[in-house]
């Protein structure tokens, strides 16, 4: 792993901080849940006891000699970190690790009756299904009538929201008109952003590196389908996990539950439903599932095959809290380290939608920061109330 020294890497050993809450916390009550959500069996069910020491009081051990991922894991440092404990290493890694481990307990990975069974199907189709994601859909037909600056705008705050905010107000004519819309950014480049599209004149491809499923890829698949309607973007490229990952990231299953569910929805809805159907069919809009997009390294380090698909596009825009912490690189960055810096090594012109859920963060003004720290502590960094657009864009 490259060595940066401006910056310590995130690990989970400090006791109070917010790694090691999720490594001795978040995980455990993961295992917990994710045992309740299915009839498991007796063998899954050792498997995940086994797991919930390992990842509490253990060390990390080698995959199994015919593990279908062995050769990506010990390319992504698993030789180094065997016998050292979870708490010990990079935190984005050990994060990943769990995730890897918990697909294993469950027999995700096969063979037998529950290959490829998604361990958090059911919390992301609650969510999908619930009275608020038709309360949003519904707000859809309000915006139609707004001049689609004001609508592009809406989707773009609720795309970068997602669900820590009340998206059907975003979306709402009232929303979309006031400039307080979104009071908790603290960084905003969405000038940039749109200036981006706008100078390819109708030719923009887009990427969009999803983060969660549920009703925050909805909002993404939104801003997709009114960037091509409105000729903003002429293709689009969706970047969605290869499995499940971080009990919420989307993948290609999630990405057609939501397609499905706003083409049941009615209305408008139902509108940009099958316009993104249509321009899956015809190859608009493609799904993309590299592996590394579920890997523990920071995308400096993406390989090439990678790094060649996000070099033409006009514009990647980059989702969520996780994808930030990739795209910037998981350290304990000073806050007013240049945005601009930490992804020079993107290849082509990179935004990011993020609502702050982890303490890493660049890009901010001294003085932005020294209020945020005034007001609350440090709290505003983890707790999903903040977000940020931020943009680079080379030359």
């Amino acid at each position: 792993m490259p060595d940066t020294p401006s910056a310590p890497l995130l690990l989970g050993n400090q006791p109070g901080s917010f790694p090691h809450s999720v490594l001795a916390e978040r995980h455990p009550a993961i295992i917990k849940q994710v045992r309740e959500a299915f009839p498991y069996e007796p063998a899954q069910h050792r498997a995940l006891d086994e797991l919930l020491l390992n990842c509490t009081e253990g060390v990390i051990e080698p995959l199994p000699a015919d593990a279908t991922d062995r050769a990506h894991w010990e390319a992504w440092g698993l030789p180094e970190y065997t016998g050292r404990s979870w708490f010990d290493v990079p935190w984005l890694w050990s994060e990943s690790w769990f995730y890897r481990q918990l697909l294993q307990a469950v027999g995700w990975f096969g063979p037998g009756p529950w290959q490829g069974i998604d361990p958090f199907r059911p919390f992301k189709l609650a969510e999908l299904d619930s009275a608020e994601t038709d309360e949003e859909l519904a707000a859809l037909d309000d915006l139609t009538a707004r001049p689609a600056a004001e609508q592009a705008q809406a989707l773009l705050h609720g795309s970068l929201w997602g669900n820590r905010a009340d998206l059907g107000f975003r979306l709402s004519a009232e929303g979309a008109r006031d400039a307080d819309a979104a009071p908790g950014l603290v960084a905003d480049d969405s000038d940039r952003l749109w200036a981006l599209l706008d100078h390819a004149d109708g030719g923009a491809t887009l990427c969009l590196v999803a983060d969660n499923a549920g009703r925050e890829l909805v909002p993404d698949l939104l801003l997709i389908a009114h960037l091509m309607e409105s000729g903003r973007v002429g293709r689009a490229v969706l970047h969605v996990k290869p499995y499940p990952y971080y009990v919420s990231d989307a993948t290609t299953a999630d990405v057609v539950d939501a397609l499905r569910r706003l083409t049941a929805a009615g209305g408008a809805a139902a509108g940009y439903g099958r316009r993104l159907w249509s321009a899956l069919s015809d190859g608009r809009l493609t799904l993309r599932a590299h592996p590394f997009s579920s890997a523990p390294l920071p995308y400096e380090e993406m390989p090439a095959d990678l790094r060649a698909e996000f070099a033409p596009a006009t514009l990647t825009i980059v989702k969520g809290d996780l994808n930030y912490r990739r795209l910037v690189g998981d350290r304990l960055w000073a806050p007013t380290t240049p945005f601009a810096d930490v992804t020079a090594h993107f290849p082509g012109p990179v935004a990011a939608l993020r609502t702050l859920k982890s303490d890493v963060i660049t890009g901010l003004d001294a003085h932005t920061e020294a209020a945020l720290d005034a007001a609350e502590d440090r709290r505003w960094r983890t707790g999903g109330t903040h977000a940020l657009i931020q943009v680079r864009a080379p030359g």
